[in-house]
């Protein structure tokens, strides 16, 4: 094979790699907007995603010497026609997810058992054959660049080299640049349109074309080869396949483990997430290209060796992770604390981009079968990891005591291995593995350990997060994941009753989405209204009793009810119909999956359950000026009455939208619509001796406050927030001035 062609094959993978993390990334939100932002969908589109592969890389390396030599073509052809039907995914997927979704919502809550199965069997059925379809494309490949005389043995470790080079890029890109210009369906046209010319050079390269003899003992044309040539491989031993299936297992598994750990550090934006990413794969990369390195070189390191320094990059994670180490310095893409956390996993990533490859590579000597089976077994434990992280080990013990159980497994292969090194690295890595493994269990604080004995907190866990509650009287406060959500303030209360005393007639039905403390909630069922409130994780809703002490008696009002689901799909399920409805989206504004409860299309769905002159509150906290604006513009474009108006806390604002005339009420009137109990309620935070009267000019505070809201804004289609185009998370190129 000419140099000209091992260039073109790897910027045929760097392209492959680049629309495989970019179809990834962007059908998992689609799944979020038709499925619900919960950690099943998650999990399932991750898992089939990875399953996909799996399966047809297996089954790859098994049928494609036998369908070149059924058919006489070159299996490069083979691969042409993989990269064209992948390319079909990004038209065909989205439209999917619809019908889907439609199908899905009879299905009940989301956390129940029916919604878990069916979703799981929609969501492997849509995206399940493309997957296949990305798993096929490593034996293939390597099938056609076995057709060549003197073929590379190692062409596996050649070919995942530009595969994560390219994933590395589709993740930076696609998140950084492609999704804020274009949005979703247009990003995903462009991946449709590099799968397109992938197929169309790859076909260009398998088309026969006149030569001479030479030509074919030079190889510069690829020549038919013998069955045994293309189906006789090595068997890879039983530690080999093992090894391969922890580190995929363990890679994936920490990945859930650090996004969870390192969010106080990284934020929640969808760059936190991307940023992760991107290190984990440049980490693999580096290691992949210094396997080629060495490969060239004639020193490749050993599989012991290896084991030695994997073993103890597994624990670096979970020794830097203490928020004690560096301060909290907050800017734009995060905090101070991500450059330690990012760092401390480049180690460990790189090593296994390193040992991964090498180990097909050695299994397999350059055969599709044996490197199908091999990556299928890796993948296979890419598939489990995740999963057995999500829903056994973060819901029932610490991130921090997880890391250390995810690197165990390398230290016993370590240990199997050891007399294979020499002594000093033996007892190098034993003793350094033991320290790191002391420091991590014993005096290493995560963010679950943040607060000591002396302040009242209580940590409960489960397959969605990790939530904190902390603080005593009205200092008391709720995290997820290390990261503040929200305190006891009169805002939430206002955005209870300010809805309802707006509301002209007499509300009957209301319903809150995100549940956060349970104060807006049980501010409406002071109203006497029946009461819906809609809550992602299960640990949020049990921290109720934490800060209100009478949150059993009011868990027991027969008019209240909180839903496990998530609030849009809610909304897009039931049949019930609300007075008022009352929105408190997670801050900050740009956090991932926000835009989901700002967008056009969500008020589409959120009006089909308004009852005639129902009332929307849909609270905004903060962000940049566009950002409001784009939140402003969306409701305008959905509503024709809206009005605006600044918190009693001058920070933050409440949105109230109707398809009804709104009419501007005076302090007295709003006062007057409030029955006792609700006029108690809003009075609970304020000092005994505060009368009646000056808790009524809060209102006058805030109507003073109103934000004119022009409507003309809302004509700019650049200046909205879609569920393709997600203004308000996508604002990396706005804030850097280039957009």
């Amino acid at each position: 094979m000419l140099p000209v062609q091992r260039k073109i094959l790897f910027l045929l993978f760097f392209l492959s790699g680049f629309c495989g993390l970019l179809y990834q990334t962007i059908w998992l939100r689609l799944a979020f907007a038709s499925f619900g932002i919960i950690t099943p969908v998650i999990s399932v589109v991750v898992s089939v995603f990875m399953l996909g592969l799996s399966l047809g890389s297996w089954a790859g390396g098994k049928w494609i010497g036998s369908l070149t030599r059924r058919t006489k073509l070159s299996a490069i052809r083979f691969y042409a026609l993989t990269e064209f039907v992948i390319g079909l995914g990004a038209v065909t997927v989205p439209w999917l997810f619809k019908l889907g979704e439609r199908f899905l919502l009879s299905s009940g809550e989301s956390d129940s058992v029916t919604y878990l199965l069916y979703s799981a069997i929609v969501l492997t059925t849509i995206i399940l054959p493309w997957c296949v379809c990305m798993g096929t494309t490593f034996p293939f490949m390597m099938a056609y660049v076995r057709e060549y005389p003197e073929a590379d043995p190692k062409s596996f470790s050649f070919l995942y080299l530009a595969n994560v080079v390219g994933a590395m890029c589709g993740t930076l890109i696609t998140a950084l640049v492609l999704i804020e210009i274009f949005g979703f369906q247009h990003t995903l046209w462009i991946a449709g349109g590099c799968n397109l010319l992938i197929a169309i050079v790859s076909l260009v390269l398998g088309t026969p074309s006149p030569g001479t003899v030479a030509d074919v003992e030079a190889g510069v044309r690829p020549v038919p080869v013998s069955e045994e040539e293309i189906s006789g491989a090595p068997k890879a031993s039983r530690f080999a396949k093992w090894l391969l299936f922890t580190t995929g297992f363990t890679s994936m598994a920490m990945e859930v483990t650090w996004t969870r750990t390192f969010a106080p550090a990284l934020g929640t934006q969808v760059y936190a997430f991307a940023t992760l990413l991107f290190v984990y794969l440049l980490a693999t990369w580096i290691g992949s290209w210094m396997y080629r390195t060495d490969l060239r070189a004639g020193k490749v390191h050993s599989t012991p060796a290896l084991l030695a320094y994997i073993t103890v990059s597994a624990f670096i994670p979970a020794v830097i992770n203490d928020p004690q180490l560096v301060p909290h310095v907050a800017t734009w893409w995060g905090t101070i604390r991500a450059i330690p956390a990012l760092c401390s996993i480049f180690p460990f990533c790189a090593l296994l981009g390193y040992l991964t490859p090498r180990l097909i590579d050695e299994t397999s000597n350059g055969n599709p079968e044996a490197a199908g089976t091999g990556y299928a077994v890796n993948i296979l434990g890419c598939i489990l990891g995740p999963l057995v992280a999500g829903y056994i080990l973060l819901p029932n013990i610490s991130a921090q005591v997880t890391l250390v159980l995810l690197a165990l497994p390398f230290g016993i292969f370590f240990w199997q291995r050891r007399a294979d090194i020499s002594v000093r690295l033996r007892l190098g890595a034993g003793l350094v593995t033991a320290a790191f493994a002391i420091l991590a269990l014993f005096f290493i604080r995560g963010y679950e350990d943040e607060f000591p004995q002396s302040v009242p907190h209580m940590i409960r866990r489960d397959y969605a997060a990790t939530v904190i509650s902390t603080g005593e009287g009205l200092d008391r406060r709720l995290y997820i994941n290390g990261t503040s959500i929200t305190y006891l303030t009169p805002v939430t209360k206002y955005m209870a009753h300010l809805p309802m005393a707006f509301h002209q007639g007499k509300p009957e039905k209301a319903l809150v989405i995100c549940f956060g403390m349970g104060t807006t909630f049980r501010s409406l069922l002071s109203w006497g209204v029946d009461t819906t409130a809609v809550e992602l994780s299960p640990a949020v809703r049990d921290s109720f009793g934490y800060f209100f002490k009478d949150a059993e008696t009011v868990l027991r009002n027969p008019k209240g009810r909180i839903v496990i689901d998530d609030g849009r799909r809610f909304l897009s399920r039931t049949t019930e119909k609300f007075d008022v409805i009352t929105i408190d989206p997670p801050p900050p504004s740009e956090a991932a999956g926000s835009s989901l409860l700002y967008s056009e299309e969500f008020y589409q769905t959120l009006k089909r359950r308004l009852k005639p002159g129902g009332i929307v509150q849909q609270w905004y906290a903060s962000g940049e000026p566009r950002t409001i604006l784009a939140v402003a513009c969306s409701i305008l474009n959905s509503f024709p009455y809206v009005r605006g108006y600044l918190s009693v806390e001058q920070s933050g604002c409440h949105f109230i939208a109707s398809m009804e005339p709104i009419p501007q009420p005076t302090s007295a009137q709003l006062w007057e619509r409030m029955p006792p109990a609700a006029r108690a309620d809003l009075a609970e935070w304020y000092p005994a001796n505060v009368t009646d009267g000056q808790i009524r000019k809060t209102f006058d505070f805030m109507l003073s406050k109103e934000i004119q809201m022009n409507r003309e804004a809302g004509l700019d289609p650049k200046i909205r927030i879609t569920d393709d185009r997600p203004f308000n998370e996508y604002c990396l190129l706005r804030k850097l001035g280039w957009k």
